[in-house]
């Protein structure tokens, strides 16, 4: 059994920026009242002849290109994404189609915010079992056509993008790049993040997402740090969901990263859903804030109430 590692990154955003003030011309509200409760001051926004799996494809295609592959050598594309419009074909499909891939294996992962890291731990498992041997794994999401833009408690949150990771398998003399996967979920409180209805609309019990998040993930994230055989003061980077400023602070303090650097990419774009993870680790890797092979903490959670994280090796 050989191990894997994220060979290079690649995101992507709509050029629209909407603003807070943007926003206080829509709904009551204003960029003080927002900042104050979620830190978030801007997010992008596509549009309506953008679709997810556009996005996914730019941000696929630029982790290819850093990776120095083409789209022939991908045999599986991964997307982890709960806002594509058709069930079929789905949008690993439709990416694979607009990249114009041979022929891979094609597969969407609906996990909501926590949907690329189960899309990451899917793809180590299939290296790992030699069903395949590189893969393009996308974090895609169009929040902002999910979204209520009469509800403030919801609209001033979302945003839209894509990120991308490419896995391979490491060599016979190397450590592996992805770390043990835990992953859960706590099915009586699905109902807590909804994508639900038609149209389908997003809606969320704040609060209780709230108190679950800070109070029972921390011992969690702490545990997949063990898994990985390292410890929290270790790790030179936490990456969580880019849900809500006030959720990602506490939770990494409480994890115990002090010497880490905290991802806080939601101020700039806003709840990207599965989209939030892979590009603020693109974003950190960008600008150098995290040098090569250090280990960086990947923890998804929300809807469903799922979460999943894992230890990786920074590419």
């Amino acid at each position: 059994m050989t191990g894997t590692r994220i060979a290079a990154l690649g995101h992507y955003q709509p050029a629209k920026v909407l603003t807070n003030h943007d926003l206080a011309a829509l709904v009551d509200t204003s960029d003080e009242w927002i900042s104050s409760r979620v830190g978030i001051r801007t997010r992008h926004m596509a549009g309506p002849d953008e679709p997810v799996d556009e996005l996914a494809a730019h941000a696929g295609a630029k982790a290819l290109a850093a990776a120095g592959l083409t789209p022939a050598d991908v045999d599986l594309v991964l997307v982890a994404t709960s806002t594509a419009t058709d069930r079929s074909p789905n949008t690993a499909a439709r990416v694979a189609a607009r990249l114009s891939m041979g022929s891979p294996a094609v597969m969407d992962l609906n996990v909501v915010c926590a949907g690329f890291t189960h899309a990451l731990a899917t793809a180590d498992h299939a290296v790992r079992a030699g069903s395949a041997a590189r893969v393009l794994v996308i974090g895609a999401d169009k929040m902002t056509a999910v979204t209520d833009w009469t509800d403030r408690s919801t609209c001033v949150l979302v945003g839209d993008g894509a990120g991308a990771a490419v896995v391979v398998a490491t060599g016979p003399a190397e450590e592996p790049g992805i770390g043990p996967v835990l992953w859960g979920s706590v099915p009586e409180m699905g109902h807590a993040v909804r994508i639900e209805g038609t149209p389908p609309r997003f809606a969320q019990e704040g609060q209780s997402v709230y108190r679950w998040a800070t109070t029972r993930l921390p011992p969690i994230a702490r545990e997949v740090c063990a898994r990985a055989g390292v410890t929290p003061e270790e790790l030179a980077a936490v990456v969580l969901h880019q849900a809500n400023l006030r959720i990602i602070e506490p939770v990494a303090q409480k994890i115990g990263a002090i010497n880490a650097v905290i991802a806080r990419d939601v101020v700039e774009s806003g709840n990207t859903s599965a989209a939030s993870i892979p590009m603020a680790l693109s974003k950190l890797v960008d600008r150098g804030e995290v040098e090569s092979g250090a280990p960086v903490l990947l923890f998804g959670f929300g809807g469903n109430l799922s979460y999943a994280g894992q230890v990786i090796r920074c590419p």
